[in-house]
């Protein structure tokens, strides 16, 4: 049956759809306050399950759903908990990356969309916040405060100002071109390595278009903004950290295993460059007893650049908006394929 057919066969029967929401206590009321639930209200009858695993009674509750909200704590989804043939018709989840969340055959057996949007911003804030921490080496004068050492500026030859500087950008996707427009006005050489991207779009952020090494070899600072894909994992090894110069800063809001953990960690310990990552590969956060820890030259903030409670209530109301178009019978405005899925992290 069509999901025209569906919806026509259900408004017939004059019913309104029944959306099921899979939260947990703790996240529920993070992606869902009031207003969105007042919205979500107005566009079906909902309720809540609120477990994190599959079990008998979360494929009862689904089998009479038309769609699903899911969050980070959503049970995974398999073809086989959806029934066989399934009620729902719509996977609307409450973030970006669903790859995770769900086996790809899900995507081709009904409608899925993620809210990627409400991140980008949040995430390249925490980019430049992390950028300017580490470049005005703002942790080494605190400690120096607190522990009764006199400051000293000795390494102000490099530079303890963003202006002025030769930025790199490995990403041009939403929270590429959100850091972006967000580091402009500080009047930065901002120079982006995405070989997907259409150059005319880095152009028109005021950005030249580079070459992995040659970004590497140029820029004082640089910023990781880029998807996990086969194509990107390890993409920075040993041989090119090694071209960043001397008292260069890497900040990574976006997967750890893009870089070679290893790599950087020997690079680290020389305090060659510095680091501000938000991200860890293979692990998250990272064990007290890691060495990443204790480094000087290093900021560690445990995987929370898109983890606020504004982008959650976000990202809730953008799922909520995506169940308000379909059933509607209007297209929804992020589908996800399963071509993207494959390249989701």
């Amino acid at each position: 049956m069509s999901d025209d057919e569906l919806r026509e066969r259900r408004n017939d029967a004059g019913k309104r759809p029944s959306v099921l929401v899979l939260a947990s206590d703790e996240l529920f009321p993070h992606f869902f306050p009031r207003p969105v639930l007042d919205r979500l209200g107005e566009v079906a009858e909902w309720s809540r399950f609120a477990e994190r695993d599959d079990s008998p009674r979360l494929r009862e509750l689904v089998a009479t759903s038309d769609a699903l909200l899911t969050t980070w704590h959503s049970p995974f989804l398999r073809v086989e908990t959806l029934g066989v043939p399934p009620r729902v018709r719509l996977v609307a989840h409450a973030g970006g990356e669903v790859s995770s969340r769900m086996e790809p055959d899900v995507v081709d057996l009904v409608t899925v969309t993620n809210a990627a949007g409400p991140m980008a911003e949040p995430v390249a804030e925490m980019a430049l916040a992390l950028a300017l921490t580490m470049v005005r080496r703002i942790p080494r004068y605190a400690e120096d405060m607190r522990s009764g050492a006199m400051p000293t500026n000795a390494m102000a030859s490099t530079g303890e100002t963003v202006r002025g500087r030769r930025v790199g950008l490995v990403g041009f996707g939403r929270i590429g071109r959100a850091f972006a427009r967000l580091v402009a006005p500080l009047g930065v050489d901002l120079v982006v390595f995405d070989p997907y991207a259409p150059l005319e779009a880095i152009r028109e952020a005021g950005a030249s278009a580079s070459s992995l090494d040659a970004l590497l070899g140029s820029c004082t600072l640089v910023v990781l903004a880029a998807g996990l894909t086969p194509e990107t994992r390890g993409m920075l090894d040993a041989r090119r950290l090694a071209l960043l110069p001397d008292g260069a800063v890497v900040v990574n809001v976006a997967r750890g295993g893009i870089v070679v953990a290893d790599a950087l960690l020997a690079e680290l310990r020389t305090e060659r460059i510095a680091a501000a990552l938000d991200v860890t590969d293979p692990i998250e956060p990272l064990p007290p007893d890691h060495e990443l820890r204790r480094l000087p030259n290093v900021i560690l903030t445990p995987h929370v650049a898109a983890g606020g409670i504004e982008v959650r209530s976000a990202m809730g109301a953008v799922a909520v908006e995506e169940a308000a178009r379909f059933f509607r019978g209007e297209p929804v405005e992020n589908r996800v394929s399963r071509a993207m899925l494959e390249r989701m992290t």
